[in-house]
């Protein structure tokens, strides 16, 4: 069979589903994928949000700390991994094993295959050095496997051949979530109704995410409060952990109607999803958005957030609301489906159906035809 390797840094829990249906693709194909995943370090510990595959390679990165920007690192590939046909790796600049792979492909080394956004949507400098250097490397792999269509306009408007380009249509295990939510028993649902002090028909904002700076977490508690002096049934559950955290905590210690309940997984976390009416995320938009949809909500965010590519999939006013970077406008925006019931279903049906566009399986699929096309080519 023909070897294909993907890198991973570290192993996010939300890929496993993804890397086990490729695996199980690849090999309908002829093709031994192999995915290599190091480990954590520094600040990314706190977001609790890594996985193990136990057919996957888990190799020890050496990390090169420096101060106050993202840590260098270097991530070794297993000896009988390095005859692989093709290496696929994440587009970050810090992966300094990336250079490795791409200066063997020019001297008769494997194709090498960039997986990322093709730009850093949540930097501060468009046109800073870590921007140009990205941008230069954009053309020196043989492939690419974009995250949305977003990130296929940005490689191909950097000169890189679209023939050459797999869009992946980034998505997580929604179809689980789904049937999480749809099965959620009444006992549990029950429960948390009852921890949480939620009333039949009161309005339940939702936040599911890791808590760092770039999610907006004040003007999401700011927000809050505007809405629930206007509406005193509602109630805001916050999911996740990271550094931002201790700032939560401290906020829901003094606000009765607010729940932190910490990172929640599996029919655990559906059961949230089911007891809520909308997703708040005022900050950066990424996959998560999918689990939004998954559960037939609307997301709420703002315009100019640092967002994921993902953030394409949210359309204001049709399956859910984008605002001003203001609390007023954002518990404007809530208040407005909280007070038209009619506006809100609607949100909600599309928010449901544009979530079936984009599942694991099909970026299964995408990733799957890809790598085929990719070695395949002369």
């Amino acid at each position: 069979m023909r070897k294909v390797t993907i890198l991973q840094y570290r192993l996010f829990h939300y890929r496993l589903e993804l890397f086990e249906r490729l695996r199980v693709l690849c090999s309908q194909k002829g093709i031994e994928l192999n995915v290599v995943y190091g480990q954590a370090f520094g600040k990314e510990k706190l977001k609790n949000d890594v996985g193990d595959l136990q057919w996957g390679r888990r190799v020890e990165n050496r990390y090169f700390p420096v101060k106050e920007k993202k840590d260098l690192c270097w991530q070794p590939m297993p000896e009988d991994l390095k005859d692989s046909e093709l290496v696929v790796f994440m587009q970050e600049n810090r992966l300094l094993s990336n250079y490795y792979w791409m200066l063997k492909r020019c001297v008769g080394g494997p194709k090498v295959a960039y997986w990322g956004h093709g730009r850093d949507f949540q930097s501060n400098a468009v046109g800073g050095v870590r921007e140009r250097w990205k941008r230069f490397f954009i053309n020196q792999v043989d492939w690419w496997f974009a995250y949305t269509q977003m990130t296929v306009e940005h490689i191909s408007e950097a000169g890189f051949p679209k023939d050459r380009i797999t869009c992946l249509n980034n998505a997580i295990d929604t179809a689980g979530l789904r049937r999480d939510v749809e099965g959620a028993s009444e006992a549990m649902v029950g429960q948390i109704a009852s921890d949480c002090d939620i009333r039949p028909g009161a309005p339940v904002g939702l936040f599911c995410g890791s808590l760092y700076p770039d999610k907006r977490l004040g003007l999401l508690v700011d927000s809050s409060d505007i809405i629930h002096d206007r509406f005193p049934d509602f109630r805001l559950i916050v999911i996740g952990d990271g550094q931002s955290a201790p700032f939560i905590k401290e906020a829901a210690m003094s606000r009765p109607w607010m729940q932190w309940v910490g990172v929640k997984r599996g029919a655990e976390k559906a059961a949230y999803f089911k007891v809520a009416s909308f997703v708040m995320n005022p900050g950066a938009v990424g996959l998560h958005v999918l689990d939004a949809f998954a559960a037939s909500l609307p997301m709420i965010s703002t315009r100019d957030a640092k967002h994921g590519p993902e953030v394409a999939y949210l359309v204001h006013d049709e399956n859910g609301l984008l605002t001003e970077n203001d609390p007023e406008a954002y518990a404007d925006a809530i208040a407005s489906m909280i007070l038209d019931r009619d506006f809100y279903l609607r949100l909600a049906t599309n928010a449901r159906l544009r979530g079936d566009d984009y599942t694991v399986d099909a970026m299964a699929r995408n990733f799957a035809d890809g790598i085929e096309r990719c070695i395949a080519k002369q």
